[in-house]
């Protein structure tokens, strides 16, 4: 086999010629798959890589090493990799350059956003040259007018996700977190709604094991929620049983990213991404025309009276409920939470996912007052609504029979109105999306926020 020489760096097109030999590579990390175990005892990751004079498709490189560590950690697709000593080799007449652990080796670079020639990660065997930083700085120059050419339409929003296909999203990276020892979240968003779907419980399971007002162990903080767009589903991903223990703390916040082959899954109601061993992550130029696409629908919505209205329930809500604030402008649950005043008042379109109690006769107490708690949902956020004392009663418009609360009940909640199974039996329902108003307020002086609670108001449950 031949050696090249060390300082000599070859253009893609000019390296996928030299199979069997040793070459050095420079080039933009296009695309990567998750690190996983190979068949034996090292682990794997492959890497997309691209020059000019070679941007598409681009070359896979190959590598394996005794642990993740290892392993090249790129910070974002789109960041630079040189490489020396990597064999050129072909699979179905596919070339790919392989890593040999022995004898080859690798330094990352920042790409676009990078200020300086100092690799964020080098390899043992690395040493770095003063002609690498040409090699940089010409590419980081290159990367300013790529890109990808794609077709939009081999895309898909997460209005149009469906449940156990592998898709392919582009979305903005909005917050990751380590909820565990090498248990990651990550949190996306492209400014639409992903479907509502149906709910399918025992009604009588509220008491026990109510409906999860989000999928995680604990909701995000306060503080994270803030910095959320006020519209649009945020999809929460995480890795697949195939991933676990690999870790998700080498990507960052703020960059798009498209999610090639990911896997979307419902729980409870609720929408998650799964990152399979299959799943690959590709970079995205800032300036791609489907991410301007984005951020401008996204930026045309805010401004639009009805621009905060769930997608799902157009072209208007249900009648099921009337609101006495028609000219209050109307709000997501998202701005709802991340509210800067702990008290406040807002105008909303949700739905009713849940109800406790779920027994029309049980919506009173001993004394007579109402006491019901709601769920609601909107693609933003789920969270837990209360109906109390006076507020109740021009809810339910006083004290009607409890059949008559009964049918109301079952048409807000995506029953048959003439349902009389009283919550025992699992159903599958579909809530209408209705006009709601709600109110804010705490129950501990010394802890506001922690102990913010909401109350519908101003609302009464129609038909």
């Amino acid at each position: 086999m031949e050696e090249r020489d060390d300082y000599k760096f070859l253009k893609l097109r000019d390296a996928i010629s030299c199979l069997n030999q040793r070459v050095n590579l420079v080039g933009v990390v296009l695309e990567l798959g998750l690190p996983k175990k190979s068949k034996g005892t090292d682990f794997f990751i492959s890497l997309k890589i691209a020059d000019e004079s070679y941007s598409d498709p681009g070359i896979s490189v190959n590598f394996f090493a005794e642990s993740v560590e290892k392993l090249p950690v790129v910070a974002s697709p789109g960041d630079i990799i040189l490489l020396s000593h990597v064999v050129m080799k072909t699979h179905e007449r596919e070339v790919y350059a392989f890593f040999n652990k022995k004898f080859s080796s690798f330094a990352l670079y920042e790409g676009l956003s990078g200020g300086d020639f100092v690799p964020y990660q080098v390899s043992a065997r690395f040493r770095t040259r003063e002609l690498d930083k040409k090699f940089i700085a010409d590419l980081r120059k290159w990367l300013t007018g790529f890109q990808l050419n794609t077709d939009p339409n081999d895309f898909q929003f997460l209005r149009e996700i469906k449940e156990g296909q592998r898709l392919s999203l582009i979305c903005k990276i909005l917050h990751i977190c380590e909820v565990a020892e090498k248990e990651w979240i990550i949190y996306v968003w492209d400014g639409t709604d992903a479907p509502s779907k149906k709910i399918q419980t025992k009604m009588t399971d509220e008491m026990d094991n109510p409906l999860p007002l989000q999928l995680e162990k604990e909701p995000l903080p306060r503080d994270v929620l803030c910095t959320f767009p006020s519209a649009g589903s945020v999809l929460m991903v995480v890795l697949g049983e195939g991933n676990k223990n690999l870790g998700l703390g080498f990507l960052k916040t703020g960059i798009w990213l498209n999610f090639l082959n990911i896997i979307c899954e419902v729980h409870a109601g609720l929408w998650r991404g799964v990152l399979m061993p299959f799943t690959k992550l590709r970079y995205v130029p800032r300036e791609f025309r489907y991410v301007l696409g984005c951020q401008r629908c996204y930026e045309e919505r805010l401004s639009e009276k009805w621009g905060r209205m769930p997608w799902s329930c157009f072209p208007s809500p249900s009648t099921v409920t009337e609101v006495d604030h028609d000219r209050a402008p109307l709000v997501t649950l998202r701005d709802v939470l991340s509210y800067s005043e702990v008290t406040a008042k807002f105008k909303c379109v949700m739905r009713v996912v849940a109800a406790f109690p779920c027994e029309a006769e049980n919506f009173l107490s001993p004394a007579g007052t109402y006491r019901v708690r709601l769920t609601i949902e909107d693609p933003t956020a789920r969270v837990h609504a209360f109906l109390y004392a006076e507020d109740g009663e021009n809810f339910f418009d006083g004290r009607p029979s409890t059949s008559v609360l009964k049918r109301r009940m079952n048409k807000l909640l995506g029953l048959n109105e003439d349902d009389d199974s009283k919550g025992t039996e699992y159903t599958e329902r579909d809530p209408p999306w209705v006009f709601c108003c709600l109110k804010s307020y705490y129950l501990n002086e010394g802890d506001v926020w922690g102990s913010r609670r909401y109350r519908i108001f101003d609302t009464k449950l129609v038909g």
